[in-house]
């Protein structure tokens, strides 16, 4: 590799001093027996950060609605055995196997959400790492404890030697996060319909099902939490394959027509290996928008194909023409009436019609000839708030589906098995501003951080290597990781970019780039047929040593390898405060 991306080849990270590192940090103890272990053994085993969860709560609490950000109608629940009952509102909480499943009934009575309470006695020091609702917005990272921290799907902790993991099925009908203070664990099941509280009538809602992994002595943090991911997997995942190539937003930014999609193709395929996997072609938004230059996206696709190129291509599921009935669309207020948005016609999946119309979309890629669809919006069209804006509630209070009797959970959930069936199983499908956790088994790809960038290095930094660092454990586990793009323009010092182009190829995930003029030069050709003959054989394992010490880690280390690499992600000026598009 060249100087600039500046490997470190004489230091040898071995389990040794990996141990050696975790021992002086200090083993932590849990005093209560019922917090260690499995429920029978835990109560007599000492000394163990382990949370056993997997047995009845001590406290759980119903909620009629929200009233703004805050919920309100609480509905205290009583206990007998597993059955949790209280204004005509039962929930049981079942241990099945390795397992505990919550399920909720209601007939009468519309419910919004459930907090449940396991009381423990949680060490101070423990270092903790949870998850994102959908993409991450460079956030990710193992913390203290913060007892009001938001912590949607999983959680990990680590005591200076150990780490276990914790969190739910992916087929969850509810939007669950976690909370874990000195005092114990909560889980929060968000079973909203809309912004309100969902009328289930004589359903039975499965809400959650609880799963956990219990590290070994001395455990691979990393290991740990990529086991708890395999565990949550509630459907078959789809098989991997390396996914490398181009996408044009990160330097055109909509400004594409079919004449330079066709040059980045002629590009991507003179540097890509000339055998193996093929590389894809992947046009983003700025096609729909039914301009001159687009004349034909068949013909495009045809173009891309006979390059040896895979095409791909960009939609917006939700997003519904100008003249639709409103009788198919979410209601406007799902956007809350101070947030000054602009109006979005979007498709309500409770509707058939507005079904038809989404599947016939997807249909008509495949259709044209595209491999791969992007798809893209979805979260923010149906409940009105990107990622970073949720918190503890991801809908805005005040609007409901035309269905009221499903939950939002069950409706993202449903848009995700639509586009999977309307594409069929050959097509690969890339979820972008999309829960993951909820796509497991229907996406081949998930876009697991915000954009990063053509204009700026910092958004590159923050996004895509805290995203690659912190999900890497979904990789493999739940989709292949793609963590965004190399955007290879003026505007973003090569010397860096040259390295996020390194680290993806080696973490075996998705390499994509954007190649704007200056990646046609010889260093940049050099770089990127180095990177893609890395990717087309599925990488080398490489994953991150630091990530309990910083939010983008620099050192990382391939497997069967005795040398790190080590990379500079804040170049000569440091890293900036300000962030742009």
């Amino acid at each position: 590799m060249a100087e600039d991306l500046t490997h470190d080849l004489t230091h040898d990270v071995t389990r040794r001093s990996f141990v050696s590192r975790a021992a002086a940090m200090g083993a932590v103890a849990v005093a209560s027996g019922s917090t260690c272990l499995g429920a029978a053994e835990g109560r007599s085993a000492a000394r163990s950060s382990f949370i056993y969860l997997l047995e009845t709560p001590e406290a759980m609490t119903a909620y009629g609605g929200f009233q703004q950000t805050l919920p309100v109608a609480a509905i205290p629940l009583t206990p007998r055995g597993e059955r949790w009952s209280g204004g005509g509102v039962e929930v049981e909480s079942k241990p099945e196997g390795e397992s505990l499943r919550f399920t909720l009934t209601s007939p009468a009575r519309p419910i919004a959400l459930v907090h449940v309470r396991w009381k423990r006695r949680i060490p101070a020091d423990l270092t903790i790492l949870g998850d994102a609702w959908e993409r991450s917005y460079g956030e990710l990272g193992w913390r203290n404890l913060i007892p009001e921290r938001v912590l949607p799907w999983y959680f990990a902790t680590f005591d200076g030697k150990t780490c276990h993991a914790y969190g739910v099925k992916t087929d969850s009908c509810a939007l669950c996060f976690w909370q874990i203070d000195e005092s114990g664990v909560s889980l929060w099941l968000n079973v909203t319909n809309g912004g309100d509280g969902v009328h289930l009538g004589e359903r039975r809602l499965v809400m959650a099902t609880v799963v956990s992994h219990r590290g070994a002595d001395v455990s691979d943090a990393m290991a740990s939490v990529r086991a708890l991911c395999n565990g949550m997997c509630a459907r078959r995942s789809r098989p991997a394959q390396p996914i490398f190539g181009a996408n044009d937003w990160c330097y055109a930014y909509g400004r594409s027509t079919a004449e330079t999609i066709l040059r980045d193709t002629d590009f991507i395929v003179e540097v890509a290996p000339t055998s193996g996997p093929r590389p894809f072609s992947v046009i983003d938004g700025g096609w729909s928008n039914g301009t001159a230059a687009w004349p034909d996206m068949g013909k495009l696709a045809e173009g891309i194909r006979q390059r040896t190129a895979r095409a791909g291509l960009w939609v917006r599921p939700l997003e519904a023409p100008e003249k639709t009935s409103r009788t198919l669309l979410l209601p406007d207020a799902r956007f809350g009436e101070k947030t000054g948005r602009a109006r979005e016609l979007a498709y309500d999946v409770t509707v058939p019609e507005a079904c038809e119309n989404i599947a016939a979309k997807f249909r008509e890629v495949v259709s044209w000839g595209y491999e791969m669809v992007k798809h893209d919006f979805s979260t923010y069209d149906l409940l009105g708030q990107w990622g970073f804006e949720m918190g503890p509630q991801p809908a805005l209070a005040g609007w409901s589906l035309h269905d009221r009797s499903i939950t939002n959970a069950e409706a993202i959930a449903k848009l995700y098995r639509l586009i999977r069936d309307a594409v069929g199983v050959k097509v690969l499908v890339d979820g972008c501003n999309t829960v993951g956790h909820l796509g497991q088994g229907y996406f081949d790809l998930q876009r697991t951080g915000d954009d990063t960038s053509g204009r700026q290095w910092e958004r590159t930094r923050r996004m895509g290597v805290n995203t690659l660092a912190f999900r890497l454990p979904q990789h493999g586990s739940f989709y292949m990781l793609d963590a965004d793009l190399v955007g290879i323009t003026d505007a973003v010092p090569w010397a860096l970019n040259r390295q996020w182009l390194d680290v993806l190829a080696r973490s075996g995930t998705a390499t994509m780039v954007s190649p704007g003029p200056p990646a046609t030069g010889p260093e940049q050709r050099a770089a990127l047929r180095d990177a893609f003959q890395i990717a087309a054989a599925g990488g080398t394992s490489a994953r991150p040593v630091d990530w309990m010490q910083t939010s983008a880690p620099r050192r990382w280390q391939p497997a069967e390898a005795k040398a790190e690499l080590r990379y500079d992600w804040n170049g000569m000026d440091g890293a900036s405060a300000f962030l742009g598009p």
